[in-house]
C-alpha cells in the first residue's frame, strides 16, 4: 500500500445528527446504545473500499477510487474532537460538519468552524434534517430532482434556510454554495442537504467527500515508513488497561518499541498486545502488524502517566531526536502567561482548543494541564487570591474534580467545569466581571458603610449601658464602629457589637435580623419613637459612592439619597 485511508472526522453541534448520519452510512445502530442518544466518547469506524462502494454504488460506476477505504471518527458534540491533532494541524484529512438546516449555525458550530480554520482542515457541510422542513416529501432517490419537485411553499422554505446559512458562513469567511452549484471546490465550500432519517442526500454526501479526497488529498495520503499516531483514550476493562489510538502513518509492528510524548520525558514502552479495529464494528482483533490509517488498541508494558491527545512514534535508540520532535509537537502548543487563570482539560488537543479560544477572548493563563482538577491546582489558584483575586479560578474543559479536593477549603476560589467550550468561556467572563465589580464595591464600601436599619422595638434586650435591641437590615451592610444617625440627622451612637443568635458577627447584610449594642444610649428615651436608623457618611464619601453608583444596589442608592436628604435638613449641600 502506498496510499492510506483518508481520516474523516464527523463534527458539529449537539443533537444536529452527527452520529445518525454516520450510522446511516455504516448501517449500524450505535446511537441507540449511547446514553440519551448523545455520543459519549470518540469512536472510530473502518470502512474498506468494498463497503464504501456498497454504501454508494454510484461511486464504483464513476471514477475508481485509489485509496483502500475510509476511517471515520465520530466525536462528541463539544469541541473535544480537536484532540485529534498531529504535528502541523489536524489528524483528520477531511471533516464533515453537520448542521441542522432548521437551526443553522449554533455557538458550538461556530466553535468547530474556528477550530477547523485554525487547523486548516478541509471540510464540507452536511445540512441535515431536511425532512423536518414543513411539507417536505421524499420525491426521488436523486436529491436534486427531489428538491425541484417539492411544493412551492416547501421549496421557498428550503431556499430561505439555505440562504440564511450561506450568509452566516460568509461572516466566517467562506463562500458557500449547494454542492450542485459549486464550480471550484478549492475556493467554494460545498453544502449537501440531507436527512439521516430518510437517507436522502447521503449518496451525494459520500460522492462529494470521496471525490474531494481523490482529487485533492492523494499527496497527503501517501504512506511514510515511520509509524506515527495519536493517543485517543485510556480505557480499563476488568484489571487490564488499554490504550485506544489512531495510527495515521506508517506500519506498526507488535514487536516495535514505542515512545509516547508527555509533559516531561517521553514514555518508552514495549507493546504487550496489539489489536486493530475490525471493519464496520467497534470490535478489535489481534494483529502482528498494522498499516495506517487505522484505529488500534494497545496493551503496553509501561502505561503510567500516558495522557490522551499525546503523539507516539517508534523508538530505535533515538531519544534525543524524539525529544526534539515531541518538544515541537507538545512544548510549543502550551504557552502560558506570567499571570492568569488555571485550566485543565481531558486531552492535549482539548487543552489546545481551550487555550486558542481563551486567547481570542484575551484571557490570560498561568497554568495549563491535562487530567482531573487536583490539589496542586487548588494551591495554584489560592496563590492568586492576593495578587489578582479575579484570577483565583480553575477552568475544567470536559474533565472533573478529583475526590481528594473534597477535603480542602475551596470557598474562596471558583471552579468552573463544562463539556462545551463556549459555555465555559461565557461562565468565566460573567464570573470575572462579577468578581471585578465585587472587588471595586468592597473598595468603595471600605471607605464607609451605607445602611438603612429598621428598629424592632419588640426586641429590646437591654435598655441602657449599652442598649441592646433588634434591628432588620433593609439596605446595605452594617459593621461594628458604624456611626448611626436618625431621620433628623441626630447622631445616636457607634455600633459596638453585632450579634446573630447570641454569636458575635463581623457584619450583617440586607435581609438579616440581628441584635446590636449601642453604648451611651438609653433605648426608651432616645429610640422608642424611632423607626429607622442610617449610617453617617461624610461629603467626600458620598461623592465617591455617587461616582461608583453602578456598583451599588437599588436599595443602597435609595438609602444614599435618603442620607443626602437628611444632611440637607442640616443645611449641608451635597449636590444630590
Amino acid at each position: 500500500m502506498t496510499i492510506r485511508q483518508p481520516i474523516v472526522t464527523v463534527a458539529g453541534h449537539v443533537d444536529h445528527g452527527k452520529t445518525s448520519i454516520l450510522d446511516r452510512l455504516r448501517k449500524t445502530g450505535i446511537q441507540e446504545k449511547e446514553a440519551g442518544g448523545i455520543t459519549q466518547k470518540i469512536s472510530f469506524t473502518k470502512m474498506p473500499i468494498e463497503a464504501v462502494y456498497k454504501m454508494c454504488p454510484a461511486l464504483e460506476k464513476g471514477v475508481k477510487l485509489e485509496f483502500p477505504g475510509l476511517l471515520f471518527i465520530d466525536t462528541p458534540g463539544h469541541a473535544a474532537f480537536s484532540n485529534l491533532r498531529k504535528r502541523g494541524g489536524s489528524l483528520a484529512d477531511l471533516a464533515i460538519l453537520v448542521i441542522d438546516i432548521n437551526e443553522g449555525i449554533m455557538p458550538q458550530t461556530a466553535e468547530v468552524i474556528e477550530i477547523l480554520k485554525l487547523n486548516k482542515t478541509p471540510f464540507i457541510i452536511a445540512l441535515n434534517k431536511i425532512d423536518n422542513i414543513s411539507g417536505w416529501r421524499k420525491q426521488s432517490d436523486n436529491l436534486q430532482e427531489s428538491i425541484k419537485i417539492q411544493s412551492t411553499n416547501t421549496s421557498q422554505q428550503f431556499q430561505e434556510k439555505i440562504f440564511t446559512i450561506i450568509r452566516a458562513l460568509h461572516h466566517h469567511g467562506f463562500n458557500a454554495k449547494p454542492f450542485y452549484e459549486v464550480t471550484n471546490f478549492k475556493s467554494q465550500l460545498a453544502l449537501v442537504p440531507c436527512s439521516a432519517k430518510t437517507g436522502e442526500g447521503l449518496n451525494e454526501l459520500t460522492m462529494t467527500f470521496c471525490g474531494l479526497s481523490q482529487k485533492f488529498l492523494k499527496q497527503s495520503l501517501k504512506l511514510g515508513k515511520q509509524p506515527k499516531g495519536v493517543i485517543l483514550e485510556i480505557k480499563k476493562e476488568k484489571s487490564m488497561q488499554y490504550i485506544e489510538a489512531i495510527l495515521y502513518d506508517g506500519t506498526l509492528s507488535a514487536k516495535d518499541e514505542i515512545a509516547i510524548a508527555s509533559f516531561n520525558e517521553p514514555i518508552i514502552t514495549k507493546i504487550r498486545v496489539l489489536e486493530e479495529i475490525l471493519p464496520i464494528t467497534n470490535k478489535f482483533k489481534p494483529a502482528s502488524e498494522i498499516h495506517a490509517a487505522n484505529g488500534i488498541r494497545m496493551q503496553l508494558i509501561n502505561s503510567k502517566e500516558i495522557l490522551p491527545g499525546m503523539p507516539f512514534t517508534i523508538y530505535k535508540d533515538n531519544l534525543n531526536e524524539i525529544k526534539k520532535q515531541f518538544e515541537k509537537e507538545v512544548g510549543e502548543k502550551i504557552k502560558t502567561d506570567k499571570q492568569g487563570i488555571i485550566i485543565k482539560a481531558d486531552s492535549l488537543g482539548s487543552l489546545e482548543a481551550l487555550i486558542t479560544l481563551l486567547k481570542q477572548e484575551k484571557i490570560q493563563i498561568i497554568k495549563a494541564g491535562i487530567g482531573k482538577i487536583n490539589k496542586k491546582d487548588i494551591i495554584s489558584a489560592q496563590t492568586n487570591l492576593k495578587s489578582s483575586p479575579e484570577n483565583a479560578i480553575i477552568l475544567g474543559f470536559n474533565t472533573e474534580v478529583d475526590e481528594e479536593i473534597k477535603e480542602l477549603d475551596t470557598s474562596k476560589i471558583k471552579i468552573l467545569t463544562d463539556e462545551v467550550i463556549y459555555k465555559l468561556i461565557e461562565d468565566l467572563t460573567k464570573y470575572q466581571e462579577e468578581k471585578k465589580n465585587e472587588i471595586e464595591r468592597e473598595k468603595i464600601m471600605g471607605l464607609a458603610t451605607i445602611c438603612k436599619l429598621k428598629v424592632l422595638p419588640q426586641f429590646v434586650f437591654r435598655n441602657s449601658n449599652p442598649a441592646v435591641f433588634g434591628i432588620a437590615v433593609e439596605a446595605g451592610k452594617l459593621k461594628p464602629r458604624t456611626l448611626l444617625i436618625d431621620k433628623d440627622g441626630k447622631s445616636i451612637a457607634k455600633v459596638k457589637d453585632i450579634q446573630d443568635k447570641n454569636k458575635k458577627i463581623d457584619q450583617a447584610e440586607q435581609g438579616q435580623e440581628i441584635a446590636i449594642s449601642l453604648p451611651g444610649t438609653i433605648f426608651d428615651r432616645q429610640l422608642i419613637d424611632v423607626d429607622y436608623l442610617y449610617s453617617d457618611i461624610s461629603e467626600n464619601q458620598f461623592r465617591e459612592f455617587k461616582k461608583n453608583k453602578d456598583l451599588l444596589t437599588q436599595d443602597e442608592i435609595q438609602t444614599l439619597q435618603k442620607i443626602a436628604e437628611i444632611k440637607r435638613k442640616e443645611k449641608v449641600t451635597w449636590g444630590v
